[in-house]
């Protein structure tokens, strides 16, 4: 049964598809197009695929976007469904004062998180990062439950916040500098010292919490920039949410 994840976020629809449903599928086709671009993926990148059988997804963007990518998936005749956050789901409960007002994202990428973490060993505390448009920085203890979370503006809406609020400030990107000495660098450096101090108070937040080191998790678009000005230990993961959906699916199926 081929299987395709979907993740649509603020700018770009990621794909993936797989030979099953489960966890530890073997990944068949993978890609991503701008949501301008939407419309071309049916007689584009999915014309060429073998036709998934299930589709699952998670979802930011919004309905009209969302009625956008149906129309593509009209190609295989196969309706998606589409990940709501919930009180609990795949081994994780849902510590938000409203879990179904958590974005989708968010709550899969977490689950993908947890699952990757106990394949690995015990359970411990884990901190998971994802650099897009936005940044969130979810906390989970060890036992699975979602603490709360942080959410913070990207790189780029930072920087078009302080070029329309401040005169001559239009610069070009800049590069990162312990020490910047011309306003691009200084802009550049800003943005990221800022999410990268963001994390690090998380991680305080959750070891006094929990009273153990967390394991941290990085993923999304942007987590490649934010690596290198990192101050604490951290893995990459770009299939966090494919990781995610997969096991969601996994279990759902298992269910039936």
């Amino acid at each position: 049964m081929t299987f395709m994840a979907l993740d649509v976020g603020n700018t770009r629809l990621k794909w993936a598809l797989y030979d099953a449903p489960r966890v530890g599928a073997r990944l068949l086709a993978h890609g991503a197009q701008f949501l301008e671009n939407i419309e071309k993926l049916a007689e584009g990148d999915w014309s060429r695929l073998q036709a998934p059988q299930w589709v699952l997804g998670c979802i930011v963007a919004g309905d009209p976007v969302k009625r956008r990518v149906e129309e593509q998936l009209e190609l295989w005749d196969v309706p998606p469904r589409w990940v709501v956050s919930s009180s609990a789901e795949a081994g994780l409960t849902n510590g938000y004062d409203h879990p179904a007002r958590l974005g989708s994202d968010r709550w899969v990428a977490m689950i993908g998180a947890r699952q990757r973490l106990l394949a690995t060993g015990s359970p411990r505390p884990c901190l998971v990062v994802m650099v897009g448009t936005a940044v969130t920085v979810e906390a989970i203890d060890a036992g699975g439950r979602f603490l709360g979370g942080i959410i913070l503006p990207g790189h780029g809406i930072m920087l078009r916040a302080l070029e329309s609020g401040t005169a001559g400030l239009h610069v070009p990107t800049g590069e990162v500098r312990d020490f910047p000495t011309n306003t691009s660098d200084a802009l550049t450096s800003g943005g990221t010292f800022a999410i990268a101090g963001a994390v690090q108070r998380m991680v305080e937040n959750l070891r006094r919490h929990c009273g153990q080191d967390p394991v941290c998790y990085m993923t999304g678009g942007a987590g490649w920039k934010m690596a290198p000005s990192m101050s604490t230990e951290f893995e990459l993961v770009d299939s966090l949410i494919f990781d995610g959906l997969l096991e969601i699916a996994d279990r759902r199926l298992l269910a039936v």
